[in-house]
Formats: structure tokens, sequence, C-alpha cells
């Protein structure tokens, strides 16, 4: 029958996700990757593996399971990035309700508010939306390069790959985060700046002086050259090999550093240091590192130490604006830094200090940029083989 209810005959119901992924073929670029009875069955049984179940549960029914109201469980999915739904689609699994009862359990046992339990879902939720993306990507151009496929035959095959990989990929994303969770509560400690610009860990009074907050960090901005004019040039796969190159050395050069890189924006980097020094050196192996690459063009780079405000794992504050604004001031091949941070720097012989010209700066007025370069002793090295 036309109405019939697919449970009724004993089969699994479908929300829409699966619906597109297994049934849609009316979309070209599905109908040609999941046309044939073997790709359905592969999508199928993965799901099944990453859901644990099939779906079974609506979203009332989720949500009751899971201890909370159907108001506060749409608010969890729309922070992990979960399309609407209505209240006859068939969408949700166990799984889904027991990470309902997981979130409820710390909110009521008063560990987080209801609000902090809502970001550190949305910052689940968006960070590994990005990151299931890259991992996807990956794996279709390993074997597009490597494999000598095509990328629809890469996709096809990349469902009976999976498989194979997902317990291994998740036993990385847990050490990784309890190793970065571990690194960030090394990072508690404040730093208290002293007059001269140097920091001190140490313990703070609670109910001493707030002058010490927002904390003393550094930033810096690393810059391709001529980025808009190569993109006019290469083709689509030449541009996002040179993109992902930068971004892995630089990555890599802040990562040794002991400096945290915080965002990518195509041809450009963001990172953040714990010290003026350690940023001084990011900054000189940034540019360093990129100058000697022949398959990179120059990069621009700029530091400044100053105060920052971190909120959703970004960063924030007037000292983030200026290094913004100062990096577009830099010459190719060069790094730049403030006559503030200058002023922290001097003294230490690793660094060579030259002042520039005053420009006039959008937002801060005259700057006197200070070019920076390598002085006595072995700067940062990296090894990149």
């Amino acid at each position: 029958m036309a109405n019939e209810d697919p449970e009724d005959r004993g089969e699994p119901a479908l929300g829409p996700q699966t619906e597109q992924l297994n049934l849609n073929l009316h979309n070209p670029v599905q109908a040609n990757l999941y046309r044939s009875d073997e790709s359905k069955a592969a999508v199928q049984a993965l799901e099944r593996t990453l859901l644990g179940s099939e779906r079974v549960l609506r979203r009332r029914e989720a949500a009751r399971r899971g201890g909370l109201s159907l108001l506060s469980s749409r608010k969890v999915w729309r922070a992990l990035g979960f399309p609407n739904l209505t209240d006859d689609d068939v969408w949700f699994t166990e799984q889904d309700s027991e990470a309902l009862r997981v979130l409820s359990t710390m909110v009521l046992e008063e560990k987080v508010t209801e609000e902090a339990a809502l970001s550190l879902v949305r910052s689940i939720g968006q960070m590994t939306d990005r990151m299931v993306v890259w991992q996807v990507e990956a794996l279709v151009e390993d074997m597009v390069v490597h494999g000598g496929m095509t990328d629809a035959a890469a996709r096809r095959q990349l469902l009976h790959l999976l498989p194979d990989l997902i317990d291994a990929i998740e036993n990385l994303l847990v050490y990784s985060w309890r190793r970065q969770m571990n690194a960030a509560v090394q990072r508690l400690a404040m730093r208290v700046e002293r007059p001269d610009g140097s920091t001190a860990t140490g313990a703070v009074d609670e109910d001493g002086p707030s002058s010490i907050l927002p904390l003393a960090r550094g930033v810096g901005f690393a810059d391709l050259v001529s980025y808009t004019s190569l993109s006019r040039q290469m083709n689509e796969r030449t541009l996002a090999n040179l993109v992902q190159r930068f971004e892995q050395r630089c990555a890599e050069v802040i990562a040794v550093g002991g400096g945290r890189l915080i965002k990518t924006i195509g041809d450009e980097v963001m990172f953040l240091a714990e010290t003026p020094q350690g940023g001084a050196q990011i900054s000189l192996a940034l540019s360093r590192a990129i100058r000697d690459d022949p398959e990179l063009p120059q990069a621009r780079v700029a530091f400044v130490w100053g105060r920052v405000l971190p909120r959703l794992g970004d960063i924030y504050g007037p000292t983030v604006n200026l290094a913004s604004r100062l990096v577009a001031l830099t010459e190719p091949g060069s790094v730049l830094v403030d006559a503030s941070t200058a002023a922290v720097l001097s003294g230490d012989d690793r660094f060579i200090l030259l002042p520039q010209s005053t420009r006039n700066v959008r937002g801060f007025g005259d700057v006197q940029p200070v070019a920076l370069a390598q002085g006595a002793g072995p700067g940062l090295e990296v090894d990149f083989e």
C-alpha cells in the first residue's frame, strides 16, 4: 500500500538524511555515486556502524529518553549542527538519547550551567564538523593522487575503506583531545606582567586587582604574498595544494615553537604565543621556512605582544587588531613588531630590532613598526623531513 508505514512491514523507517543518502537518486551527483545496490548497502552498513543502530526514534521519543524537554533537546541539536526535523521524522538512535542523558546529568548535578553546557556542545559540533570533512577529503585525495582513481570512484571506495579506519581515527581523536586538554591545563597558570613587559607565572590572589586580565599573550599573523593573483593563475587543485602546504608548514613551526595555531583563513594564519620571546622566535622561523620553500611564494609576518580576550576558541582585543594591521605593512620576506613589543624584546641578543618610519594605522593612529631579524645564536629549528 502506498501509505503503509515501513515499520508495519518490519522495515526500519528512514529519516531525511538517510533517505537522501540511500534513496534520493534525483540528485545527479548522488545518483552517480550511489546508484548501485552495492553502494547503497555500503552506505547503510556504514551508518549502522557509526550510529550504533538503525534510526528508530522520533525527536520527542529521543528527548524523553534523554531526560530533557523537546525545547532543551532542540537547543542541543542545533548546537551540534543537526537539521530541523518534524515530529514525524525518524532520525535518532539510542545513542542520541544517551548523549542527551550525559548532558542533562552534567547540568542537574550542577557541574556546569545550561549555558556552559551548550557552549561545550557547540564547540564539539563545529570542530568535529570541520574535522570530518577534512578527514574525508584527505582520504579521497590520497586515493585520487596515489591510487589513480577518479574522484567518484574514490568516494565509492571510501565507503568500504572507512569501516576499517573508524576505530583507529576515533582512538587518535580521544588521544589528541586528552593531550590538548592537558596542554590547556598547563596554560591555566596566570602570567603576571611585570613593568618591563616580561611575565612571571605565579599564583593570583582571587581578591587582588583585575589588571592582569585579559591575559598577556602574543599574537602573530603570517600572510602569503600575491595570493589573489596566484589564485587567478592556478587551477583549483594546484591552488588547494599550495594553501595546504602553507598551512602545514605554519602549523609545524608554531607547534615546535610552543605556540598555538588559532585559525587559518586561506592565505593567512593566526597564532598565539605564551611569551614575547617565543612569539618572536616563531615569527622569524615562519618567515624563514616559507622563504626557503621553493613551492611557496614569500610571506609577510607580524607579531604583537599585549593583552587578549580568549573566547569560543578564538582571541579578541586591540592586540589582535594591531597585529592584523601590521602584517599589511610588512615587506615580503620580513617580520614586523610594534615599538612596545620591540621594547620587551630589547636586550635579548637573539633578536635584531630595526625601527622603521612611523606609519598611520587605521584605528591606532601613528604607530612605529620595528623590523625583527635573527640575532646571535641559533633560531628555532624545525625539521620538515
